[in-house]
Parts: structure tokens; C-alpha cells; sequence
């Protein structure tokens, strides 16, 4: 298995995945236990969604390559065309 790809699809992330999808993305990472409620508001605090997204990455990026192997995982759930895009599918 591939070490998890995000820092190298930061930017694309940020600039393409939309709200309700990072909604989602968040909701999903907080049930597995990936983030937790502090972080979950700390991304919600944000002031718009590129900046949420941010935040997001960053934070799972630094709990290391399972938590983003998990990331990855629900991104492909929640949004398939996406991950196309940036190509971790």
C-alpha cells in the first residue's frame, strides 16, 4: 500500500471539495474518532470553506498515514468524482 497521497492533492482538496461534501467529510472523521469535537468546531470556526478544508487536511495529515489512509477512504465515499480529480481512486 502507497504511502496516503494528501499533502501531494493539498491544493486541489482545498479548492475543489464544496461545503456540503466537507460537511460530510467531517461528520464521518469525528464518528470514526479520526478528529475530535475541539477540532470539529475549530474547522466549522473557520471562516469559509477553503479555509475549513485547510484545516481539515492539515490536522489529519498530522495524526499520520492512518488517519489519512481514513480520510481518503471516506472522501472516496462522499465524493467519488472528486477523488477522480485528484486522482486518489
Amino acid at each position: 500500500l502507497a504511502p496516503p497521497r494528501l499533502l501531494e492533492v493539498q491544493t486541489g482538496f482545498i479548492e475543489s471539495i464544496s461545503g456540503p461534501v466537507l460537511k460530510s467529510l467531517l461528520d464521518r472523521l469525528l464518528e470514526k474518532r479520526v478528529i475530535n469535537d475541539r477540532e470539529r468546531e475549530a474547522a466549522e470556526a473557520e471562516p469559509n470553506n477553503s479555509d475549513r478544508a485547510r484545516f481539515v487536511i492539515d490536522a489529519v495529515r498530522r495524526k499520520g498515514d492512518d488517519a489519512s489512509l481514513e480520510m481518503i477512504e471516506f472522501l472516496k465515499e462522499v465524493d467519488p468524482y472528486l477523488c477522480e480529480d485528484l486522482r486518489l481512486s
